[in-house]
């Protein structure tokens, strides 16, 4: 008997297809947003839950799901959604997707960082009006040639953005949780701490994972670390930063300017922002190709195959 699988949001559909052909698949063919509660009543009979970012997989949620669950493949790499002690508890197995995403993710940081360097939002917004006139001191923005690209959190966008950014002439400096061998840090220079790496970042790229260590990691103490006039991106998870803090930063011209893709409340933003002509914002659209997303909703097929065959997966995070 095939085994009955919850697919939360609407996938591609190759997708769609392969886990059709596989399983028993509950699709999501509106793509609405489940609630909790909806969420819950879906799972009944359900072996395994494929989820995305938008689904919040609390300890309630994972209470109340039936026991016939047995993994959530979380369609990200990220699984801050996910209460994985909760379902460690359960002994539901939670994976992610990994490796699949970094380049794409790593191009839409270099794009926040030319766009908030080079004043993008503002640019776009003068040709709208038709009334632009060149001049020697017309947007004058930030060149990326030999300015320092702090990057916090070296892991694979991380080095996948430095590599991007050599090639644009920068200088690069990091935070890990660990300093990287000399060959992987590629002439990266490593710091010990937030302060003395934000302390010699021109431009700041926020690549690590969500943790209770990171939540509002960017504050009003933490901004003083910075030169002023610098500029700072979020390629990760909007929980890195105090949006008060940042604004006040921004209003003040402490710093230059922001580059943003992912914001606390997405897909509502902190609306202070929306006024300030130096961020430059995305929605969310770091993982946003076609082969990327086809490969992320197929290892999240995969590591329910893999468990399901063999009780292991190697993308297991919990």
């Amino acid at each position: 008997m095939k085994k009955k699988i919850l697919i939360t949001r609407k996938l591609l559909r190759s997708n769609e297809d392969r886990a059709s052909n596989i399983w028993d698949a509950k699709l999501n063919s509106n793509d609405q947003i489940y609630s909790k509660k909806k969420l819950i009543e879906l799972s009944k009979g359900c072996d395994g839950i494929l989820s995305s970012l938008t689904e919040k997989i609390d300890e309630d949620v994972i209470k109340n799901l039936p026991d016939s669950v047995k993994i959530i493949s979380n369609f990200a790499v990220g699984f801050g959604n996910i209460d994985i002690q909760a379902a460690k508890k359960r002994n539901i197995v939670v994976t992610n997707t990994p490796d699949v995403l970094t380049d794409a993710t790593a191009e839409i940081a270099m794009l926040l960082i030319l766009g908030a360097c080079r004043r993008a939002n503002e640019g776009i917004n003068w040709v709208k009006k038709e009334n632009w006139k060149w001049s020697a001191d017309f947007l004058i923005g930030k060149q990326l040639t030999g300015s320092r690209l702090g990057i916090l959190g070296m892991g694979r966008i991380g080095r996948a953005l430095a590599k991007i950014a050599k090639s644009f002439g920068m200088e690069i400096h990091y935070r890990n949780r660990k300093k990287l061998s000399t060959e992987i840090e590629d002439g990266a220079k490593y710091h010990e701490s937030i302060k003395s790496l934000f302390s010699v970042s021109d431009v700041l790229s926020i690549c690590c994972p969500a943790t209770k260590e990171t939540k509002d990691i960017i504050n009003k103490d933490t901004l003083e670390y910075f030169p002023t006039g610098a500029i700072i991106t979020n390629v990760a998870r909007g929980d890195m930063i105090e949006d008060e803090a940042m604004v006040q930063a921004l209003v003040s011209r402490k710093i230059y300017a922001i580059g943003l893709d992912v914001y606390k409340g997405e897909p509502k933003i902190h609306p202070e922002y929306l006024k300030q002509p130096t961020a430059f914002i995305l929605p969310h659209l770091g993982s946003a190709t076609k082969k990327t997303r086809i490969s992320m909703a197929d290892l999240a097929i995969t590591n329910i195959e893999e468990f399901f065959n063999s009780g292991k997966c190697k993308n297991k995070v919990n």
